[in-house]
């Protein structure tokens, strides 16, 4: 057998290569730290390719990163290599990822007189389609599952919550006001449908008249103490010398917000209007500024733009790994299921449907190509796993967030295709 396979080159290369793949995969340590190093570069260089094939062609790069997941666990189940609970890194890489997005967005956001319709019709859009697509996804998910139509909800917020951290990244090649509207909207759906979430679980474990008292009371506590710990951080920050404030000043908002979260509060809002405050700091904060320093000598001028940098570069790096991470947590034998394929074609349906009806009544026809950006994504999974236990339901397959990701970003993606090249020729036509 050996002198034959010794006999087709070809075949007894190949066969080499293969012993040594299974020998590496076999005897390598994965609980070596240097391995760890090494496997966690290669994919943060992967990901920096990807992004740029995403700006090229216009393909999220989240897909990619998924995809790359699901190989990665194929080939560790191949070769026997335990993987261990990767559920946990999940929701912390989450959770940190949210607030580096929600900040990148913010960061992104100017806010003057000018921008005030387009700020309340993108804010307006944002929580009607949030909220009718809730009650339609959570009426389709019990026509097929035994489920309480409160709990329902719960499972359908995450599904008609659109996704910042992809349309961001994505609409750079729109033109001006149909990219703002779309920043605007993507973060004001993560906002809203977070604080929709918690509402859910609050109404389930208080009941309708206590729950509602006690969302009003936690918005108030927490936009005051959202205004108060901007003007506070900002006062402490900008006088502050050395390298490593920036890396401190998102301590103590990551402390805010674990803080907020466990006082049952909505801590996003906070990093939501910090972040705003500091993009339009020359409104926000102009009794910290004097009004004979140069701009270039701003203090906060400078935090803003090195907040924004450092905020940039972070989200891509827990961005990631996140979506990695949850491409390997996925089943793929979910997929293959008749009924996960048919809610998913349903939950499509309903937010597409929903998304029209409101573009059409407060943009007019001038829809596209917003109608089909409303990619799903990182909070959709992260509000997915944060279910309470109690209210989880075993036959609702994660499959159905995979179709329903997949789809919508693949959407998005060939609008996006037409759209960029609408964008080109009335840039070319403002020109002439």
């Amino acid at each position: 057998m050996t002198l034959f396979l010794k006999s087709l080159p070809g075949s007894y290369f190949s066969l080499k290569i293969d012993e040594r793949m299974i020998h590496l995969a076999t005897t390598l340590d994965f609980s070596n730290p240097y391995v760890l190093i090494m496997g966690a570069s290669m994919i943060i260089v992967i990901s920096y390719f990807f992004n740029i094939i995403a700006e090229r062609t216009n393909v999220p790069s989240v897909l990619l990163l998924i995809l790359m997941g699901i190989v990665i666990k194929l080939s560790l189940d191949h070769y026997g290599v335990e993987q261990g609970d990767l559920m946990a890194s999940l929701a912390l890489l989450g959770i940190v990822g949210l607030i580096m997005i929600v900040l990148e967005a913010a960061l992104d956001l100017e806010l003057t007189k000018e921008k005030l319709p387009l700020i309340g019709k993108s804010l307006l859009i944002a929580l009607l389609c949030l909220l009718a697509s809730t009650f339609g996804i959570a009426l389709v998910i019990q026509q097929f599952l035994p489920m309480n139509f409160t709990v329902a909800m719960l499972y359908a917020t995450p599904l008609s919550i659109m996704s910042s951290a992809i349309i961001i990244p994505s609409v750079s090649g729109l033109i001006l006001t149909k990219k703002e509207f779309m920043v605007y909207e993507g973060a004001f759906s993560d906002i809203l449908g977070i604080m929709l979430f918690y509402f859910i679980i609050s109404l389930l474990e208080f009941g309708g008249a206590t729950a509602s008292i006690q969302f009003a009371g936690s918005l108030v506590i927490t936009i005051v103490v959202a205004i108060v710990a901007s003007y506070a951080l900002v006062f402490l920050f900008k006088d502050i010398k050395g390298h490593i404030r920036l890396f401190l000043l998102i301590a103590v908002l990551l402390l805010l917000y674990a803080g907020g979260k466990l006082m049952h509060l909505s801590p996003l809002l906070i990093i939501l209007i910090f972040g705003l405050s500091l993009a339009n700091h020359r409104r926000a904060f102009k009794i910290f500024r004097n009004s004979l320093v140069e701009e270039d000598d701003d203090p906060i001028e400078k935090i803003q733009k090195e907040f924004h940098l450092i905020t940039l570069e972070t989200a891509f790096v827990v961005r990631t790994f996140f979506f990695v991470v949850f491409g390997m947590t996925i089943d793929l034998n979910a997929l293959l299921d008749w009924d996960v394929f048919l809610i998913s074609a349903i939950v499509l349906l309903i937010l597409f449907v929903v998304r029209f009806i409101f573009l059409r009544m407060f943009l007019g026809k001038e829809i596209l190509p917003e109608l089909w950006i409303a990619p799903r994504g990182l909070i959709t999974i992260l509000l997915f796993y944060a279910i309470p236990t109690i209210y989880t339901d075993p036959d609702f397959s994660s499959g159905i967030l995979l179709y329903v990701i997949i789809i919508s970003s693949l959407i998005m993606t060939f609008a996006l295709i037409g759209g960029k090249g609408k964008a080109v020729v009335e840039e070319e036509g403002s020109v002439h």
